[in-house]
């Protein structure tokens, strides 16, 4: 018997398909599990339109046998099985694909659902295997034959005993080392929970003889024995192909316990399945609760995603954008372009369409809780409502149309929470802006002068109260026409122009008093100026420009250096008994005033919910005035 060589130019080919193709090893049963399922396809196609076959589809199977002594994996199947030529072909060139083959020859056809279209699936065996021997009889044939390698050195093909059309491929497993325990691969246990974890939904059964304790029938208590069980390891139908009426409520919530261990409840559950540009079905979940790690470096978002049925990857991140990588869930699709070793995918424009059906489905979906169960929503945006918020401001708000109309804010008038098409809908005919406040805490907020203004003329007041919710109104810059405006901004235009002009007037007369507070407080503030925008509060802080306080306050927060700084003015409410104990005070007694100066600039700032740079300094001055 004449050993051959492979087809394929060289050694170093089968050494690079053997290590440097597949990450992980455990792959390989994946694969000879797929190659097995494509060579039953074949023959239930043909049996639809040949009598000859014999075999129904109930009577197909996959089986796997394992001798853990001698360290022998054996998987077999019922399917078309190979003729010697075919060994040659197939295994004798690497890279040689018979299920591509057989996908084009009857591409037009119906129920074709090949998974391998690669010819490399096959030898990724030899990652953990010494030795492999191939034993097929094509269907038809009265010959069957034996293809034997231990890799790159080349293969043999000789006749053997074979009774049934199909093929069984034996590997005798390498020895552990310190890298691999290639021994586990010859263990129930292990076997088991790779059929799970990559092949469940293999149409077709995958059986093995497994080893269980059970009590002795009709024993004394407590008397056990152990059976050799044959049993079916996966579950063959998924879940997201079945009909959405034949799923339950509890089946859905099953499926999501199990799949994404998480004991709670999802919030909700998005099942589709979509024709067209790109085919697939989608199952997702929205979940009750964050996960532990989410707003971590070491949370990964993404899908599943599955090939027919079969897991390609556990979490592809680009099947989600990052606004919504909460959301939990599989893809599976039978026209994804899968690289040469199916563990990753190209980046290619399918994948971009059925990312882009995702994104558009999540959000209408989202869009018809908000409407339709505005509880569950208002407890979803509790759970997730940052993270719509960041991808509103994230890429200089290229999704913010797509956003805006999820996000809700608190609101001063309805005492809940609301969304900016409630807001705008409810607008005074004359209110030219949407008016926004920021603050820790909708009471906190409450305290601020600057809120009295806005109230007092009848305008709403969105309460922001996350870091990132003025980042992002600030983007977004205005609502159906209607600017945002920060209650504590400098053009927030809360008086009357009568008022503006007797102002004016004020401040210019007092022009020596204002400049020499200002000179008194020191750089922190741009001025310092006599206001009529305060009802019963004495002084506040306003802000001018892009930069406001609050979100001066945030990005000094964050961990990397930033010297932006809001410009600010001290604001004086010139109808408080202060303004005239000020003016008088500066005629006699200008340090006094100083002091005074400083102590109303460290009471705004406390007012707006800011620290004060020097309290020993605050608590002396205000000691000396006692």
């Amino acid at each position: 018997m004449q050993k051959k060589q492979f087809k394929a130019e060289s050694k170093k080919l089968l050494d690079l398909m053997i290590n440097s193709i597949y990450t992980h090893k455990e792959i390989f049963l994946r694969e000879l599990i797929s190659n097995a399922s494509d060579a039953i396809d074949k023959l239930y196609f043909r049996s639809l339109t040949d009598d000859s076959v014999g075999l129904g589809k109930d009577d197909f199977e996959i089986r796997i046998d394992l001798d853990e002594e001698n360290r022998i994996f054996k998987i077999s199947d019922n399917g078309i099985g190979m003729t010697e030529e075919e060994l040659e072909n197939n295994l004798g060139t690497i890279a040689q694909s018979g299920s591509q083959a057989f996908k084009n020859e009857n591409g037009e056809a119906e129920d074709i659902d090949i998974i391998g279209q690669f010819g490399v699936g096959f030898y990724s065996a030899f990652m953990v295997s010494d030795k492999i021997t191939v034993e097929s009889r094509a269907f038809g044939s009265d010959s069957a034959f034996r293809w034997t390698s231990e890799g790159a050195d080349g293969y043999t093909v000789e006749p053997c005993a074979k009774e049934t059309a199909g093929t069984v491929i034996t590997l005798w497993l390498k020895e552990d080392d310190e890298e691999e325990k290639y021994s586990d691969y010859v263990t129930a246990f292990r076997v088991e929970n790779l059929v799970k974890k990559y092949s469940d939904y293999v149409r077709y059964p995958i059986r093995m003889d497994v080893s269980r304790v059970r009590p002795v029938e009709g024993g004394e208590e407590g008397e056990t024995e152990t059976v050799i069980e044959t049993e079916t390891l996966n579950s063959m139908i998924p879940l997201w192909r079945k009909n959405k009426s034949e799923i339950t409520k509890e089946e859905y919530q099953q499926f999501y316990q199990d799949k994404f261990y998480d004991y709670t409840e999802p919030l909700k559950v998005i099942h589709s399945k979509t024709e067209g540009l790109a085919t697939y079905d989608a199952l997702l979940y929205i979940p009750g609760r964050a996960p532990y790690d989410f707003y971590t470096k070491d949370y990964e978002k993404g899908l599943a995603l599955y090939a027919s049925g079969v897991l390609i990857t556990e979490k592809c991140a680009d099947l989600l954008p990052d606004y919504y990588s909460f959301v939990k869930g599989l893809v599976d699709s039978a026209d994804l372009s899968l690289n040469i070793s199916r563990e990753m995918l190209q980046h290619d424009h399918q994948l971009k369409v059925i990312a882009k059906a995702i994104d558009k489905k999540i959000t209408s979906e989202l869009k018809t809780m908000l409407k339709k169960d505005r509880e569950t929503y208002e407890k979803f945006f509790s759970i997730f409502g940052v993270q719509l918020k960041f991808g509103v401001y994230d890429e200089f708000g290229v999704h913010k149309e797509e956003l805006k109309d999820l996000l809700l804010f608190y609101s001063s008038t309805e005492k809940k929470m609301v969304t900016l098409k409630e807001y705008r809908d409810r607008m005074k005919e004359d209110q030219e802006k949407i008016y926004y406040a920021c603050g820790a805490s909708p009471e906190k907020i409450d305290l601020l002068p600057q809120t009295d203004a806005a109230k007092a003329k009848g305008y709403e007041i969105l309460y922001c109260t996350d870091n990132i919710d003025e980042f992002v109104l600030q983007i977004l810059l205005e609502y159906e026409d209607k600017r945002f405006v920060n209650v504590s901004a400098d053009d927030a235009d809360l008086v009357s122009d009568e008022e503006k002009e007797a102002l004016r007037a004020e401040n210019e007369s007092a022009k020596e008093l204002l400049d020499f507070m200002k000179e008194a407080i020191g750089p922190e503030i741009k001025g310092v100026r006599f206001t009529g925008k305060l009802k019963n509060h004495a002084v506040c802080l306003t802000s001018e420009g892009k930069i406001s306080l609050e979100m001066e306050r945030v990005l000094k927060a964050m961990p990397t250096d930033s010297d932006v700084k809001a410009e600010v003015y001290l604001d004086i409410n010139g109808d408080h008994p202060v303004a005239e104990k000020l003016k008088k005070a500066y005629e006699t007694d200008k340090d006094t005033v100083a002091d005074y100066a400083r102590i109303l600039y460290a009471q705004a700032r406390l007012i707006g919910g800011m620290s004060v740079d020097d309290p020993v300094a605050l608590t002396e001055m205000i000691c000396k005035l006692l």
